[in-house]
């Protein structure tokens, strides 16, 4: 009698079993280390095997943008690659590798409080040139030409986070003051006021602004904007145009429309661990101003938020009298300003910024723009872009630092519009640029002198008379003269082109005489 065939079943478990259990240990580290490459999106294998395709720095601008083809292209670090540090080649080990440590430079900043008409207070923490080079505290002299740089920091940072140590103190060592302007219950300073800041709060941007002008009329002012600071000073450079008395200004790594990065901040498992860690950090900025948010918002609802949209609901919403999330949301995003923005802008994203979708970014909007380059890059994560081996520097702060000074030495900073009408906050009527000479008094002979319709308003009434004089003969007589007497190159100009236009004609004249007094002589000898 034959032997019953085994079971298929059978034979696949006793083989099984012949399998090592070292191998199933080495089978469970692949399947973990592969679920865990592509959960935490590491991207060091392909760094080292595609790092000149896939490492490349992105610049969307205009075609004709004078800011890009006057400054950005002499920026090399913007023209270069970004290779991430090889063991945080992740966005998400990037982003927390930056909020828990960061390796930020050890200094310290002189603190001056700020207090605005309201009642707030502002923390302004100073970082010098002169403190990073020389260890010299001494404070800002009214006459010092020194560019400075105002930080806007994002949500809950305030100047003692590491990401903006790393800029402080690499702007100030490239010859800049830094001056970070903490938000309002940041930095250990309570709130002194029924206002605080959010999203698309742009007022205090603008009364720093108008301080450190009147401090310092001297110097030329620069903004930098981190995250939800970047978003709001998008939003103010729309909002002021030509006024704002800044020369240039830099976004980084800015959520553009807050309604689609609150969708995508909801989206997956990841996105919400991060919504989470931030909605807890807005609890702690409650309760450190728990009596504040106990009288002016839902306190209940604060403590219960266990979303960034909730704590919104229940506190942004109620103390910036917003109808809704939705309505806070559409209105504080910086999108619907960046065609108004007319100083020259770098803003610089990360297309696998955790945070910060790039869905969100305002790709055509940017590139229709003159004064705006965008800058992107494949990987960097959120306000990290860790690089080299020790991951002791930022990318970003590199770049910002280069364009800022490319950009000082260039003819392409903006020069602030002045007011035509008394808007002002100080309610002081402004005189028409029209009106503040100097004017141009012309004499019969040609003299062209200036004068000031404030001192000598007779004088420039007599020469608004000479000028509406008729007669054509002394008009381009003296219009002759005037244009000669404005530089000595114009008379050689006239007489170059005389000369060159009245060649052929000369030469013409010559072969007509030559040819007459032949003709005689061609005549006697037939």
């Amino acid at each position: 009698m034959d032997d019953p065939i085994p079971s298929p079943y059978d034979l696949l478990f006793e083989a099984i079993s012949l399998i090592p259990i070292r191998h199933y240990l080495y089978a469970l580290f692949l399947i973990w280390t592969v679920f865990f490459y592509n959960f935490l999106e590491f991207h060091f294998i392909g760094d080292a095997v595609l790092q000149y395709f896939r490492c490349g720095v992105s610049l969307i601008y205009n075609p004709d943008s004078p800011i890009y083809h006057g400054v950005v292209s002499r920026c090399r670090t913007l023209h270069g690659r970004y290779v991430a540090t090889p063991w945080l080649a992740s966005p998400h080990l990037q982003t927390c590798f930056l909020n828990f440590h960061g390796l930020p430079p050890l200094f310290t900043y002189t603190r001056k409080l700020f207090r605005v008409s309201d009642g707030g207070t502002i923390a302004l923490d100073w970082l010098t040139n002169s403190h990073v080079v020389d260890a010299d505290q001494n404070e800002i002299r009214k006459e010092d030409t020194t560019p400075i740089a105002l930080v806007i920091p994002g949500l809950t940072s305030d100047s003692s986070s590491a990401y903006l140590k790393h800029l402080a103190y690499n702007t100030a060592k490239s010859g800049w003051n830094v001056v970070i302007s903490n938000h309002r219950g940041l930095g250990g300073v309570s709130v002194t006021s029924d206002c605080f800041y959010n999203a698309g709060w742009t007022e205090d941007v603008r009364v720093i602004l108008d301080h450190l002008q009147h401090e310092f009329p001297m110097a030329p002012l620069f903004a930098i904007g981190t995250s939800i600071g970047a978003n709001i000073l998008v939003k103010y450079l729309g909002e002021e145009g030509e006024k704002t008395p800044l020369r240039g200004a830099v976004a980084i790594c800015s959520p553009w429309d807050l309604l689609i990065g609150d969708r995508f901040i909801c989206r997956k498992f990841k996105q919400r661990l991060y919504d989470r860690a931030l909605t807890i950090g807005l609890q702690g900025y409650a309760q450190l101003h728990e009596p504040q948010y106990t009288r002016l918002a839902n306190w209940e609802g604060i403590k219960k938020s266990r979303s960034i949209r909730d704590f919104d609901n229940h506190a942004t919403c109620h103390v910036g009298k917003f109808e809704t999330v939705d309505t806070f949301y559409r209105k504080s995003s910086s999108t619907q300003y960046v065609g108004n923005v007319a100083v020259p802008l770098l803003c610089i994203s990360a297309l696998d910024d955790p945070l910060c979708t790039k869905e969100a970014i305002p790709w055509e909007e940017c590139r229709a723009n003159k004064n705006i380059v965008l800058a992107t890059t494949n990987h960097g994560g959120h306000l990290a872009f860790f690089e080299g081996l020790t991951a002791s520097s930022l990318w970003w702060v590199r770049a910002t630092n280069e364009f800022l000074c490319a950009l000082s030495c260039s003819r392409y900073m903006h020069v602030q519009k002045i007011q035509e009408s008394g808007s002002s906050g100080s309610g002081k009527q402004e005189v028409p640029s029209i009106n503040q000479g100097p004017y141009l008094n012309i004499a019969e002979d040609g003299l062209v002198a200036a004068v000031n319709l404030e001192e000598n308003p007779r004088r420039s009434k007599e020469a608004t008379q000479v000028l509406n004089q008729k007669g054509p003969k002394v008009k381009d007589k003296r219009s002759f003269n005037v244009l000669c007497r404005q530089t000595k190159r114009s008379i050689w100009l006239l007489g170059y082109i005389g000369m060159v236009t009245g060649f052929p004609l000369v030469g013409m004249l010559m072969n007509y005489l030559f040819r007459k007094n032949q003709r005689p002589i061609t005549a006697s000898k037939s």
